[in-house]
């Protein structure tokens, strides 16, 4: 009998002989998608005391049925696990929808000065004196004279204002605010190599205003704390909007960092204990209806030893209901878009012939990977540029030759990967944390990419069906605020690869079917959950969605607009639409 046709089998046989048990909640009558390994769709799922007690037929599921279980009728429609994002800044997200954004729309100058005073108007752009704005599209940048013609002078002239990119990574302020950030001429001088990258300069070295990564981190080291209050309501509107979304459970990679710290130089000690403390009050209250895998950033260059301090961060957020702390997050590196190009590259920018900025020291980020999986965590790594990635991947391999291991690594973004590292995931067992929403044909990918990389690094952007090809396991992330959270328009967009600009590499597009394990069980496993969530298997936690469209045979045009009009954690109902 083939591994096939046995699952299938089992598959079967568990919808008989089912225990004569009480359960709390029978759903039936549906397209049930388990999202278990060759299982086929059932119709039914029985739920006690917040797991699932069992799947099967109508007619079997129904026998469980008792006078005190509630019984939904799903009425043909498609029900799933809950979806899992691998790596979402959802507390940052949370204090976004609350304030000032373009939400990556690109406007002509007139109408963002008239924005910019509506909101300022209302409050919405004020952190405390400063004028801030996030969400601005990378084809801004290239509109830095513009920028410093107009919010230079005039009524803006003595107030400090920030715009800050959709990546997170770049951002363009005025001269007040580098007044106050104390960056001048000097400053540019004092920088070497690819460094002087992260902060813009005319030819004279003062700056224009312009800031990436680093350069960026010590202005927004100026802004307010956020007080607890708002960040207490950031998490609770977050949490609402994540379960609108279907998403029951996040890898938050950076829990350790606040609003304002630097994250890509972060230090951290024992005092750095970043959005924690939310997470902490939400499930003390009860209100973590979800499952948080939260990371700690550790610096680049950390040694094994400075681990110390991020473990003395984790014992003081133990045994929380719904929160874990599975491992560290490193920056490899920054973001290709122009004029940043601090993404690290096997191959020179064509236009300042730079190959960006590598993080991590390669000759010793090995004994870091080794020393984290040491203590039993996991290590996620962001890389964009193809050098990143293979350094990460160089890095996970001498630390797998130092110990054996089973823990999956993970190393998230993943835009530009050398072809010679696609058949190494597998066998390093490195998880693809892939935000495949930015795989699309736009003004970033062709406008503000393509000229400057080598041909071989456009053609393997985001190079998802590669990496399944190889062996990879794949996993869905967003990246949250920096982009939507929807997983739906991801989804959408990993399979159709489409843009306002055409096709981004339309040959590595994946299927549905794929792309649904990327939010479900290998998204688990991401987190470490997966004997616990990923899928509807007896003994899981109950966390499920109900969907307004069939999502398994619908048009993928159609699955951009799917709509979740219930979602379940641990078999309670937690968003109605």
């Amino acid at each position: 009998m083939n591994a096939r046709i046995s699952v299938l089998l089992c598959a079967t046989l568990s919808s008989f002989a089912l225990p004569a048990v009480a359960v709390d909640l029978i759903v039936h009558n549906g397209k049930i998608h388990t999202a278990e390994p060759g299982q086929s769709l059932q119709q039914a799922m029985a739920v006690e005391d917040g797991k699932i007690k069992a799947v099967g037929s109508n007619n079997d599921i129904l026998a469980l049925k008792t006078a005190t279980t509630t019984v939904l009728d799903l009425d043909g429609k498609v029900l799933m696990p809950g979806l899992i994002d691998t790596h979402s800044h959802v507390i940052y997200g949370g204090l976004e929808l609350a304030s000032a954004s373009l939400d990556t729309e690109f406007i002509g100058f007139d109408e963002l000065e008239q924005r910019l005073l509506a909101w300022r108007e209302d409050g919405r752009a004020w952190h405390g004196d400063i004028l801030s704005v996030s969400g601005l599209p990378s084809a801004y940048w290239s509109h830095v004279a513009e920028f410093e013609q107009r919010f230079n002078q005039g009524q803006w002239r003595d107030i400090p204002i920030a715009f800050i990119g959709w990546d997170h990574h770049t951002g363009w302020v005025n001269r007040p605010m580098l007044q106050r950030t104390k960056i001048t001429a000097d400053t540019v001088r004092a920088l070497e190599g690819e460094a002087l990258a992260t902060i813009g300069h005319h030819p004279d070295m003062r700056p224009n205003g312009f800031l990436a990564d680093a350069g960026l981190d010590a202005v927004l080291a100026q802004f307010p704390a956020a007080t607890e209050a708002q960040l207490l309501a950031a998490g609770r509107a977050a949490l609402t909007y994540n379960h609108s979304l279907g998403i029951t459970a996040w890898m938050d990679p950076a829990a350790n960092g606040a609003p304002g710290e630097p994250l890509f130089d972060l230090k951290p000690t024992a005092q750095n204990i970043g959005i924690l403390p939310v997470y902490k009050t939400l499930a003390e209250h009860g209100e973590l209806n979800a499952h948080v895998a939260a990371l700690l950033v550790a610096h680049p260059r950390s040694t094994p030893d400075d681990l110390e301090v991020i473990e003395q961060v984790r014992q003081q957020f133990q045994n929380l209901p719904g929160l874990t702390l599975p491992g560290i997050k490193i920056f490899a590196d920054g973001v290709p878009e122009y004029p940043a190009q601090t993404a690290a590259m096997l191959e020179p920018y064509k236009n300042s012939l730079k190959y960006g900025e590598l993080l991590i020291d390669p000759e010793h980020f090995g004994e870091l990977v080794s020393a984290a999986d040491a203590r039993g965590w996991l290590v996620h790594i962001h890389a964009i540029g193809d050098r990143a990635v293979r350094e990460s991947l160089n890095g996970i391999e001498q630390a797998r030759l130092a110990r054996a291991s089973n823990i999956a690594h993970s190393i998230t973004h993943l835009q530009m990967v050398n072809p010679k590292e696609f058949a190494r995931f597998k066998p390093l067992n490195v998880i693809a944390s892939m935000q495949l929403y930015w795989a699309m044909a736009d003004d970033n990918s062709i406008d503000l990419v393509q000229p400057y990389i080598s041909a071989m690094a456009f053609r393997f952007q985001y190079p998802a069906r590669s990496l399944h090809k190889a062996g990879a396991t794949i996993a869905g992330a967003s990246d949250w605020p920096v982009t939507t959270p929807d997983p739906w328009k991801a989804i959408y967009q990993g399979i159709s690869r489409k843009g306002p600009k055409g096709l981004l590499a339309a040959s590595e597009a994946l299927d549905r079917e794929t792309l649904f394990a990327a939010y479900t069980l290998n998204a688990a496993r991401a987190l470490m959950l997966e004997d616990k969530i990923g899928s509807l298997a007896p003994g899981k936690q109950a966390d499920f969605i109900v969907l307004d469209r069939d999502v398994l045979s619908v048009e993928p045009e159609a699955l951009q607009g799917t709509q979740v009009l219930k979602t379940f954690f641990a078999g309670r109902e937690v968003f109605s639409r």
